[in-house]
């Protein structure tokens, strides 16, 4: 190879999805009158041309709220056909299995749907129903609420532990990944400010608001602050059962305070919030899915999206279910079916559309950088 060669920029060839997100960015870039509705517009208006590394970054950016096509006059059934929710679904799915570790794996993005999921927590019930009978128990006796006295802390602890782990180090290479490919585009190092901006706008779901405050677009030209909501049932839902799994584990291994916990406790309280959180958020999501204008998103995408919403909807109701009957004969039944819902959580982390928000998040971040360097120049 000599010096001529190694001095040529290699040449990018893009997908069917992303050479539409590039010819939508460019109208758009042209137009611009969408340019205060999200992170997606000011991100824009800095560039001229848009590679591969532009297009996934803006693409994670989006929050698919749907007010930018409800206001375009270059949308359906304009020849120019714009429509830049759904262009930038397709590409985020691209992202998600480009990113994939192993990268075989990413196909799984478009395959867990409710059957897998169903299938998977069949599958896991019958390894925790496996494991009880290996233990000896009897399924309908009364434990007086003693978890363990079915399965041993240690068992469930190393299990279901190591899923986890392994879950999040998968998604953390994919992350790093799409990190690294915004870096072309996005350079400079993350300061105090970038972090407290981008986890503001995480915390605060501040886009979807559809950059006017009034909300986002779902069935029609109505706006809604619903969808925002529904969101954020769902994510301190999920944080509040997170800590109360943390506070439980400084219970058992830093008090030598062990499980059952009274209904007042903290571990108890924090749990039972996250649980109710986690029916409002994705029932009113799965709502909301099922009557939104068809324009909105990836049709691709809907097995996806239901699946997963269906397995919040399934971890939060057992888990409720058991804390409820957990003096009951049922339960050591509860607590399998509970186990193998939690589990199929865990392996789909990184192939599955939980790892929307990491994506989303890391993106959000890089914007945070991005305006800061931009009025630094200033």
């Amino acid at each position: 190879m000599n010096a001529q060669s190694k001095s040529l920029i290699p040449v990018v060839q893009l997908t069917a999805n992303e050479e539409q997100v590039k010819q939508a960015l460019q109208i758009c870039n042209a137009c611009r009158y969408c340019e205060s509705f999200c992170a997606v517009f000011p991100a824009m208006t800095k560039r001229l041309e848009f590679n591969q590394a532009d297009i996934h970054y803006m693409a994670n950016l989006c929050h698919n709220c749907g007010a930018c096509l409800h206001a375009c006059q270059y949308a359906p059934p304009h020849e120019f056909g714009v429509n830049i929710p759904q262009a930038m679904a397709q590409v985020r799915l691209e992202t998600y299995q480009k990113f994939a570790t192993p990268h075989a794996f990413g196909k799984l993005y478009q395959k867990a749907g409710i059957t897998i999921v169903s299938l998977l927590v069949v599958a896991f019930i019958a390894f925790m129903l496996l494991a009880s009978t290996l233990q000896g128990n009897d399924l309908f006796a009364h434990y007086q609420g003693n978890f363990y006295a079915i399965f041993p802390h240690n068992f469930l602890a190393v299990i279901f532990g190591s899923v986890f782990v392994v879950a999040f180090v998968l998604l953390y290479f994919g992350i790093r990944k799409f990190w690294n490919q915004t870096s072309e585009v996005v350079a400079g190092g993350v300061e105090q400010p970038d972090i407290l901006q981008a986890t503001k706008n995480i915390l605060t779901l501040k886009y979807l608001d559809g950059g006017h405050g009034k909300g986002c677009n779902e069935e029609d030209d109505r706006y809604t602050l619903a969808r925002r909501r529904f969101h954020h049932f769902t994510m301190y839902g999920f944080l509040l059962c997170f800590a109360a799994t943390l506070v439980a584990t400084a219970y058992h291994f830093l008090l030598n305070i062990h499980a059952p916990y009274p209904f007042f406790s903290v571990p108890v309280i924090l749990g039972t919030l996250g649980g109710l959180g986690l029916i409002i958020g994705p029932a009113g999501l799965l709502s909301l899915n099922l009557k939104r204008d068809p324009k909105h998103g990836d049709p691709k995408q809907k097995p996806m999206d239901r699946g997963f919403i269906f397995l919040l909807l399934l971890i939060s109701t057992t888990g409720l279910a058991l804390l409820g009957l957990r003096d009951s004969s049922w339960m050591a039944l509860l607590l399998v079916v509970h186990l193998a819902t939690v589990m199929t959580l865990f392996l789909t982390i990184p192939f599955g559309k939980f790892a929307h928000g990491f994506y989303r998040g890391a993106a959000l971040l890089k914007f945070a950088v991005e305006e800061r360097k931009t009025k630094k120049a200033k």
